[in-house]
Parts: structure tokens; C-alpha cells; sequence
């Protein structure tokens, strides 16, 4: 059996488990501040949890887009990944240069596909397009034709 890709910290096992309140009160706030501290930890899993728990906050906030800006500069490709993603979700504006950038790489994943999809620009489509050639992962070949068919014109 495989084993589950959860991050060290005790702090964002808590927030996957949803044992974590984030919100408008004091101590809302000052967990979403830790949760934004810590797409900047030391330990890369740390890093790329804490920017998928912050994407999925869905709280389009300026501290919030600031952070996953950042993050969308990260060294660590997964990390790039789940930021871009989360800026498409909130403002497709801000996530396209960088969704540019990174589909001019060697590799693809799934958020990356996802952001393509949901950003549906046809400045993609001939990156998207190197990514065509079938890859053995069914459902990664079908993300890749499903977000050129998004970003082709209708």
C-alpha cells in the first residue's frame, strides 16, 4: 500500500483535518497568517500543503494573492503549481503570465492543466500543445486535451 503525502507539520495536518478555524476573528486571523508564513517554510511538503490549504481557503484577499504570487516564484515545481492554480481560481488576470512561464517548461501536472483550464486563454494553446503526445497517465493525457479545448477560441 502506498503511503499518504502529507506535509511534517502538525499545524497544516491540523488544517487538512479541518480542526483549524480560519475566519474574520482574531484567531482566524492569526491562523491564516501562519498558514501564509508557511507556504515560505524551510521543508518544500511544508511549502506545497500550506499553498493547496491556502488556495482552497477561496479567500481572494490582497495578503492572500500576495502570498501565492510568491509562491508562484518558488523553487520547488509542485509548489509553482498549486500557486498558479489558486490565482486562476481568484483572478485568471494574475495567473496567466505565470501559467505562461511555467507551460514553457519540460513537464506538466494536473494543477497546472487545471489553472489552463480555468484561465481558458488561447495565448496557451501551443505550450499546451507540446504536452500532447500521449504520456502512459490516461487522466493526465485527457486534462492536457481538455484544457486546449478550453483555451482554443469557440
Amino acid at each position: 500500500m502506498e503511503e499518504r503525502y502529507l506535509p511534517p507539520s502538525d499545524f497544516l495536518q491540523a488544517v487538512i483535518n479541518e480542526d483549524v478555524p480560519f475566519g474574520e476573528h482574531d484567531f482566524g486571523e492569526k491562523n491564516l497568517a501562519r498558514l501564509i508564513e508557511m507556504t515560505r517554510d524551510a521543508d518544500p511538503a511544508n511549502r506545497d500543503w500550506a499553498t493547496l490549504l491556502l488556495s482552497q481557503l477561496g479567500m481572494d484577499r490582497p495578503d492572500v494573492r500576495a502570498a501565492l504570487v510568491k509562491a508562484a516564484e518558488d523553487e520547488n515545481s509542485a509548489v509553482r503549481a498549486e500557486a498558479i492554480l489558486g490565482l486562476a481560481q481568484m483572478h485568471r488576470g494574475l495567473a496567466l503570465p505565470l501559467l505562461r512561464k511555467e507551460l514553457k517548461g519540460w513537464h506538466v501536472n494536473m494543477p497546472l492543466l487545471e489553472a489552463a483550464t480555468i484561465v481558458a486563454d488561447v495565448s496557451l494553446v501551443e505550450d499546451l500543445e507540446a504536452f500532447a503526445e500521449p504520456s502512459g497517465n490516461k487522466l493526465l493525457d485527457q486534462m492536457v486535451v481538455d484544457a486546449i479545448n478550453a483555451c482554443r477560441p469557440v
